[in-house]
């Protein structure tokens, strides 16, 4: 039995050190973008009155698959709410999708300035695929106009659009390539702890780490949603393969940022806000376990795996963009080092029954193990402040406080998410075709922000 005991004293404190050496790793690496967001951080910028230019003709883009509960509320308020004079929307359909035809059909038949375009297969395929044929489309469409659409804006079937968004892309992409607004998502009181983790993390994101990549020069990866590329920047992609958007891509927005980049175009995030209210996206994220990890594992797999095989690293003198790439990809290394650290503490939990029921000493632990741990205790307080603070900052106190226990929320999404990414992807390996593995969306009753 002391033999037992000894070998499982040994094994735990070895799963200890290498959590308490990755989460340290880790640490340090998310105290340094706090350092360096300190230092380049700005007040957002307040435009009340965009100044007034020539408008340029914009096209949005709205895939929609499964849709049909939410995209005829999202394109009358997008109708209803943008403050631009000449844009028209694109909405991507699937003829397996009776629903969201009828529902797109209805809201074009009011406004000439929706479009529904139906492709020829049957869905779901991918986003990226979807994107593809509303590219199709406006090339049709322009060639028949004899005009040219001079920017693409991205969105989603569930978004509320800011009212100034599409002005304040036209402002913008006068002489950038592309362009990212923030995103926000929206809680849902009666589902906090899911809804809000996404709030705590975009929160994060699209305050902090997107000004520090912008302000390090960084590959700015696009959210799919609130943003904007210029349209001959999207010809220039399709060049490389007769497309814009990369067909067989889980996650073709981050990649859409790392490609462009790869031409050394610029991009920019911009924060803005008009009145006070900061011109985003909002929206609804999944509100249920299930639903966030299916949504979480889409990512992890786009991202951190086959977008790793796809897109690579950056130019080999740009420290900062290798940098921020591997914080993109170290969402696995994260979830083995939280599953060794619960794993270490469950053990040390039996452990210590172990040795109560036998009478016998708990083993000491050595002075780098505590060193390690206090110093991750410190950097552990620091983290949850810096993401208080964020949330806080996008949606008040109250929320602030809610991102102290949704952290253990996140991290339990996260390790079930990356399971799950890790069966795709080797079913990809293995040849699986990526498929759009979407959960169902909500539009809000009662519209958020200016309208």
């Amino acid at each position: 039995m002391a033999a037992l005991t000894g070998c499982l004293d040994t094994m735990l404190g070895e799963v200890a050190l290498f959590a308490a050496t990755m989460i340290l790793l880790g640490g340090i690496d998310d105290l340094l973008v706090d350092l360096i967001w300190w230092r380049v951080r700005d007040r957002d910028v307040a435009r009340d009155a965009i100044a007034p230019a020539p408008p340029q003709r914009l096209a949005v883009f709205v895939p929609a698959w499964d849709e049909e509960r939410v995209i005829g509320a999202m394109l009358a308020a997008a109708l209803d709410r943008y403050d631009h004079p000449d844009y028209r929307i694109y909405v991507g359909c699937y003829p397996n999708d009776p629903g969201t035809i009828a529902a797109v059909g209805a809201v074009a038949a009011r406004d000439a300035r929706v479009r529904p375009v139906i492709g020829a297969r049957s869905g779901p395929t991918t986003k990226a695929d979807c994107l593809n044929g509303l590219w199709r489309a406006l090339c049709g469409d322009d060639a028949d106009a004899g005009r040219m659409t001079a920017a693409v804006v991205l969105h989603d079937a569930e978004d509320v659009v800011h009212p100034a968004e599409l002005r304040v892309f036209d402002d913008h992409l006068r002489d950038a390539a592309l362009v990212q607004l923030p995103v926000v998502p929206l809680i849902d009181p009666r589902r906090r702890l899911v809804s809000g983790h996404y709030a705590d993390e975009f929160a994060e994101s699209h305050r902090r780490d997107l000004v520090v990549r912008s302000a390090l020069g960084a590959a700015l990866p696009l959210a799919g949603v609130g943003c904007a590329i210029r349209r001959d920047v999207l010809e220039r992609l399709a060049a490389e393969n007769g497309v814009p958007f990369e067909s067989n891509s889980l996650t073709e927005d981050y990649e859409m940022g790392l490609r462009v980049a790869g031409l050394g175009l610029p991009a920019r995030f911009v924060r803005w806000r008009q009145r006070g209210e900061l011109i985003a996206t909002r929206a609804y994220f999944p509100d249920t376990i299930d639903t966030a990890v299916r949504q979480k594992a889409r990512w992890v797999t786009g991202i951190a795996l086959a977008g790793w095989d796809r897109t690579g690293w950056g130019t080999a003198r740009h420290v900062a963009d290798h940098w921020m790439r591997m914080r993109d990809r170290r969402g696995l290394l994260a979830v083995l080092a939280l599953l060794a650290a619960y794993a270490a503490l469950l053990g040390w939990g039996v452990s210590a029954l172990v040795h109560l029921s036998s009478g016998t000493a708990s083993p000491e632990h050595g002075a780098g193990l505590r060193a390690l741990l206090m110093l991750n205790a410190g950097l552990l307080c620091w983290r949850l402040a810096t993401r208080a603070r964020h949330t806080a900052a996008e949606h008040g106190w109250r929320e602030g406080l809610w991102s102290l226990p949704r952290a253990l929320v996140a991290n339990y999404i996260a390790m079930l998410a990356a399971r799950r990414a890790l069966f795709r992807y080797v079913a990809i390996l293995f040849g699986a075709a990526p498929r759009w593995d979407k959960t169902a969306h909500r539009f809000p009753d009662s519209l958020p922000g200016a309208g």
